[in-house]
This record gives structure tokens, sequence and C-alpha cells, in this order.
């Protein structure tokens, strides 16, 4: 599996256009832009797709023809921008399939052709276990007062290569999504971390409960050594990169720039 960070950070970005904080200038400064959270798996699957997505690719230098699949964790304006649909169908008649919770689905009906048999939209809830375009994917219940509900996800290749999407959610998630991992191991985990020390909202995870929470997946067997752990849905309250990283450390986690790809392969494990 290969997953291209096309986005890794909150919904104002970092930098914060209308900001002059310390972390906001540092990254001015040093060139590091972070947009909304967006994945591409394999070139083919989409996880979460919001505005920047056609910039996105192009600074990353790939391009999005071959995506069929689009896997949305919820109808927040940063995770899905609907457009994409038109402007994929300005060049594109190939199928493409849209997945997610009740509110994605509606977000997207209204930009489509309804003769059109092009898209499918396919609706997801917490504990759905379905396989699409090769993947099984897993809908996971997350801690986010969204518009309706709010999945986060499994994913798991041919190859069984594992990895976990984890934005937005705040802290205690794993109450009700335990059961649904029991017995998955994960290669790569990809967790917001949008707060840094600043505790502003119950629906984020801050430095502290992003540690917390990567702790629970070790106890649970979920996260091990050989994981890859990334910070994703990063935002201008977290310190500035190098104080960033030091602390992402502790936890076994990076924050690699934008466009950075990923090789994940299913790691040898003793059971």
């Amino acid at each position: 599996m290969e997953i291209t960070l096309l986005g890794t950070g909150a919904a104002d970005g970092w930098p914060n256009p209308f900001c002059r904080c310390a972390s906001c200038s540092w990254a001015r400064e040093a060139a590091v832009v972070r947009t909304p959270t967006c994945l591409l798996v394999d070139g083919r699957l989409l996880l979460d797709a919001g505005p920047a997505l056609p910039q996105q690719a192009v600074a990353a230098g790939v391009d999005l023809a071959g995506v069929r699949t689009a896997v949305v964790t919820h109808a927040h304006t940063d995770h899905l921008d609907p457009a994409f649909l038109l402007h994929r169908g300005w060049v594109r008649d190939d199928p493409l399939t849209v997945a997610g919770p009740r509110p994605v689905m509606d977000a997207c009906h209204d930009w489509l052709d309804p003769a059109s048999t092009v898209v499918t939209l396919a609706e997801l809830t917490a504990g759905d276990d379905v396989v699409l375009d090769g993947y099984r994917v897993t809908a996971l219940p997350a801690r986010h007062e969204a518009l309706g509900e709010c999945l986060l996800y499994a994913l798991e290749d041919a190859d069984g290569a594992s990895v976990l999407y984890a934005t937005d959610t705040g802290p205690g998630w794993l109450e009700e999504a335990s059961g649904l991992l029991e017995g998955r191991r994960f290669d790569a985990v990809f967790c917001e971390e949008t707060f840094g020390d600043a505790d502003l909202s119950p629906q984020h995870l801050t430095l502290p409960t992003f540690a917390a929470e990567i702790g629970r997946l070790r106890a649970l067997g979920c996260v091990d050594d050989a994981t890859r752990v990334v910070a994703v849905h990063l935002s201008h309250h977290n310190p500035p990169g190098p104080e960033l990283a030091a602390r992402l450390a502790r936890s076994g986690a990076t924050a690699p720039p934008e466009g950075t790809r990923l090789r994940i392969a299913p790691a040898a494990r003793t059971p």
C-alpha cells in the first residue's frame, strides 16, 4: 500500500492566513504549509476530499485520474467539497464510489445528475464492515459533533497491510470502538492532533490526549513498535515544528511534510 499525504492540517490550515502567532510566523518563515487533511491510497482511493484537493494533488506531483473510491469521514467542508464530483465529471465518466455517513450522501446528491449511473453513493454507519474497491473498510465511531454522524476508518488491502484513519475525534472514541478493533493490528495509524497544549474543544485531540489515545491503542494491541504513527489534522495551536516533532516522538509519532509518500507493508509479527 502506498499512501500520499495530500493534506495534514486542520480546517484553517497552518499557517492560518489571518494569524501572526509564533506558530504561524514560524511556518511562514520555514515555508511549511499544511492544508486540510486528505490521504491518497494507491492512487485510487481517497480518504476525505476537501476544498484544497485539486491544489494538493498538484503540489504532491500526482494526478487523481485513477481515483475510483472516496471514503469520507463527515460532511464538514474541510473534509468534503462535493464540487470535486463536478470537476471529475468534466473529464471522466468511469465509475466512482463515494462512501460515508448519511450527511455525506446528502451533500453529494445535489452535485449529481439524477440520470447518471457513474457515481455510486454508499452510506456507512459505525460498525459497518464492507469491501470497497478491494479494500476492507471498517467504519468506526468518532467523538465529534458533525453534521450528523462522523466516522473513523480502518482500511486493509489485499496483501494484509492495515491502516487506521482517525480524524476528527475527541478523546474517548475507543470506549465505543474497542470491540470493533479486537484482534486488529495496524501497520500505520494516521491520528489527529489538533490543538497542541490548548484545550479548546472536547471534539479534537491535544498533544497530551493524542499521547493517551496512542497509548490506549498500544494497550489494545492495535499499535506496536512496528506501527508507523503519523499525526494529522495539525493546527497552528501546536508549537513550532522542531518542538512539535520532539513532543510527538515521545509517542513514537512523526508529522511528515505534505506530499510525502509512505510505503505501508504488513509487518512480520509474532502472534
